[in-house]
């Protein structure tokens, strides 16, 4: 058989967040500030090519919309690949070893907290340094794009951004655990791509990714604040994006794989 069984990858995906939990401060910045990079290089990506077809946006926007999700999940393939940490899959893979005991309710939280602050650095790298800075959105038609991409995003009522929050993560978390059933790259590609491309199309609300798309809106001129980013779409969507990975993933595949309640835990 080419790949791992679902029960085999939970046990990878639980094992690979107990070994992150326990990386050294440093160490662990610099793969949290990656991923939030690697996650912004796709969102990047998606504006410029997405954002410059916008003729065929006009006839045809599900093209356009198909379009951006085929090349979002570039970045998490490449989170997953090189071994980068990104907050959201974290809302999965901590849930599967904090079920189990393996890890404290206060690591977790840590964990995450510092993981969602490095993704937001590492984010902002590309926001700015490597798009804003390099005038990538001062030309049309990729400014009017992203401005009215952002925009849409922080006209949203909290109960919306919520629960496309909960559905992006529970997509999100799917991909990376279906690449864990992976034996080679290409698998690893494929399966991670699926359920990425889905939350693009269908758009949903991924806090990281927007920790590019919108701050990138505002250091090129949009009309949007800091403030408003922050309550009317970064904060519901991370509470959704909480649910989503912990609840729809972690605490799922934790109790159809891992939960062993009367067997001893074996490690391979």
């Amino acid at each position: 058989m080419n790949y791992y069984t679902p029960a085999e990858a939970a046990e990878a995906f639980r094992i690979t967040a107990i070994n992150k939990s326990k990386l050294p401060f440093l160490h662990f910045a610099i793969v949290a500030i990656l991923g939030g990079a690697f996650i912004a290089l796709g969102g990047l990506l998606t504006v410029m090519v997405a954002g410059g077809m916008p003729e065929t946006g006009s006839t045809n926007p599900g093209l356009v919309k198909f379009v951006a999700g085929a090349l979002f999940p570039v970045g998490l393939i490449m989170v997953s690949v090189t071994g980068a940490d990104l907050f959201t899959s974290d809302c999965a893979g901590l849930t599967l070893p904090l079920l189990k005991r393996d890890v404290s309710v206060v690591k977790v939280v840590k964990t995450l907290l510092l993981s969602y602050l490095f993704n937001f650095v590492g984010a902002q790298l590309i926001a700015f340094v490597l798009s804003a800075n390099v005038g990538l959105f001062d030309k049309e038609p990729w400014q009017s794009y992203l401005h009215h991409y952002s925009q849409v995003k922080v006209n949203q009522d909290f109960a919306r951004v919520f629960v496309k929050g909960v559905a992006a993560n529970w997509l999100v978390c799917l991909g990376m655990f279906m690449g864990y059933t992976a034996k080679d790259i290409t698998g690893k590609s494929m399966a991670i791509w699926i359920p990425i491309m889905i939350f693009v199309v269908m758009g949903y609300e991924h806090s990281v990714a927007n920790m590019f798309f919108i701050p990138a809106a505002i250091y090129s001129g949009a009309d949007i604040t800091w403030a408003g980013f922050l309550s009317k779409n970064l904060f519901p969507a991370t509470l959704g994006n909480i649910v989503g990975g912990m609840l729809l993933v972690g605490t799922v595949y934790w109790y159809l794989f891992l939960r062993q309640p009367h067997k001893t835990d074996t490690h391979h």
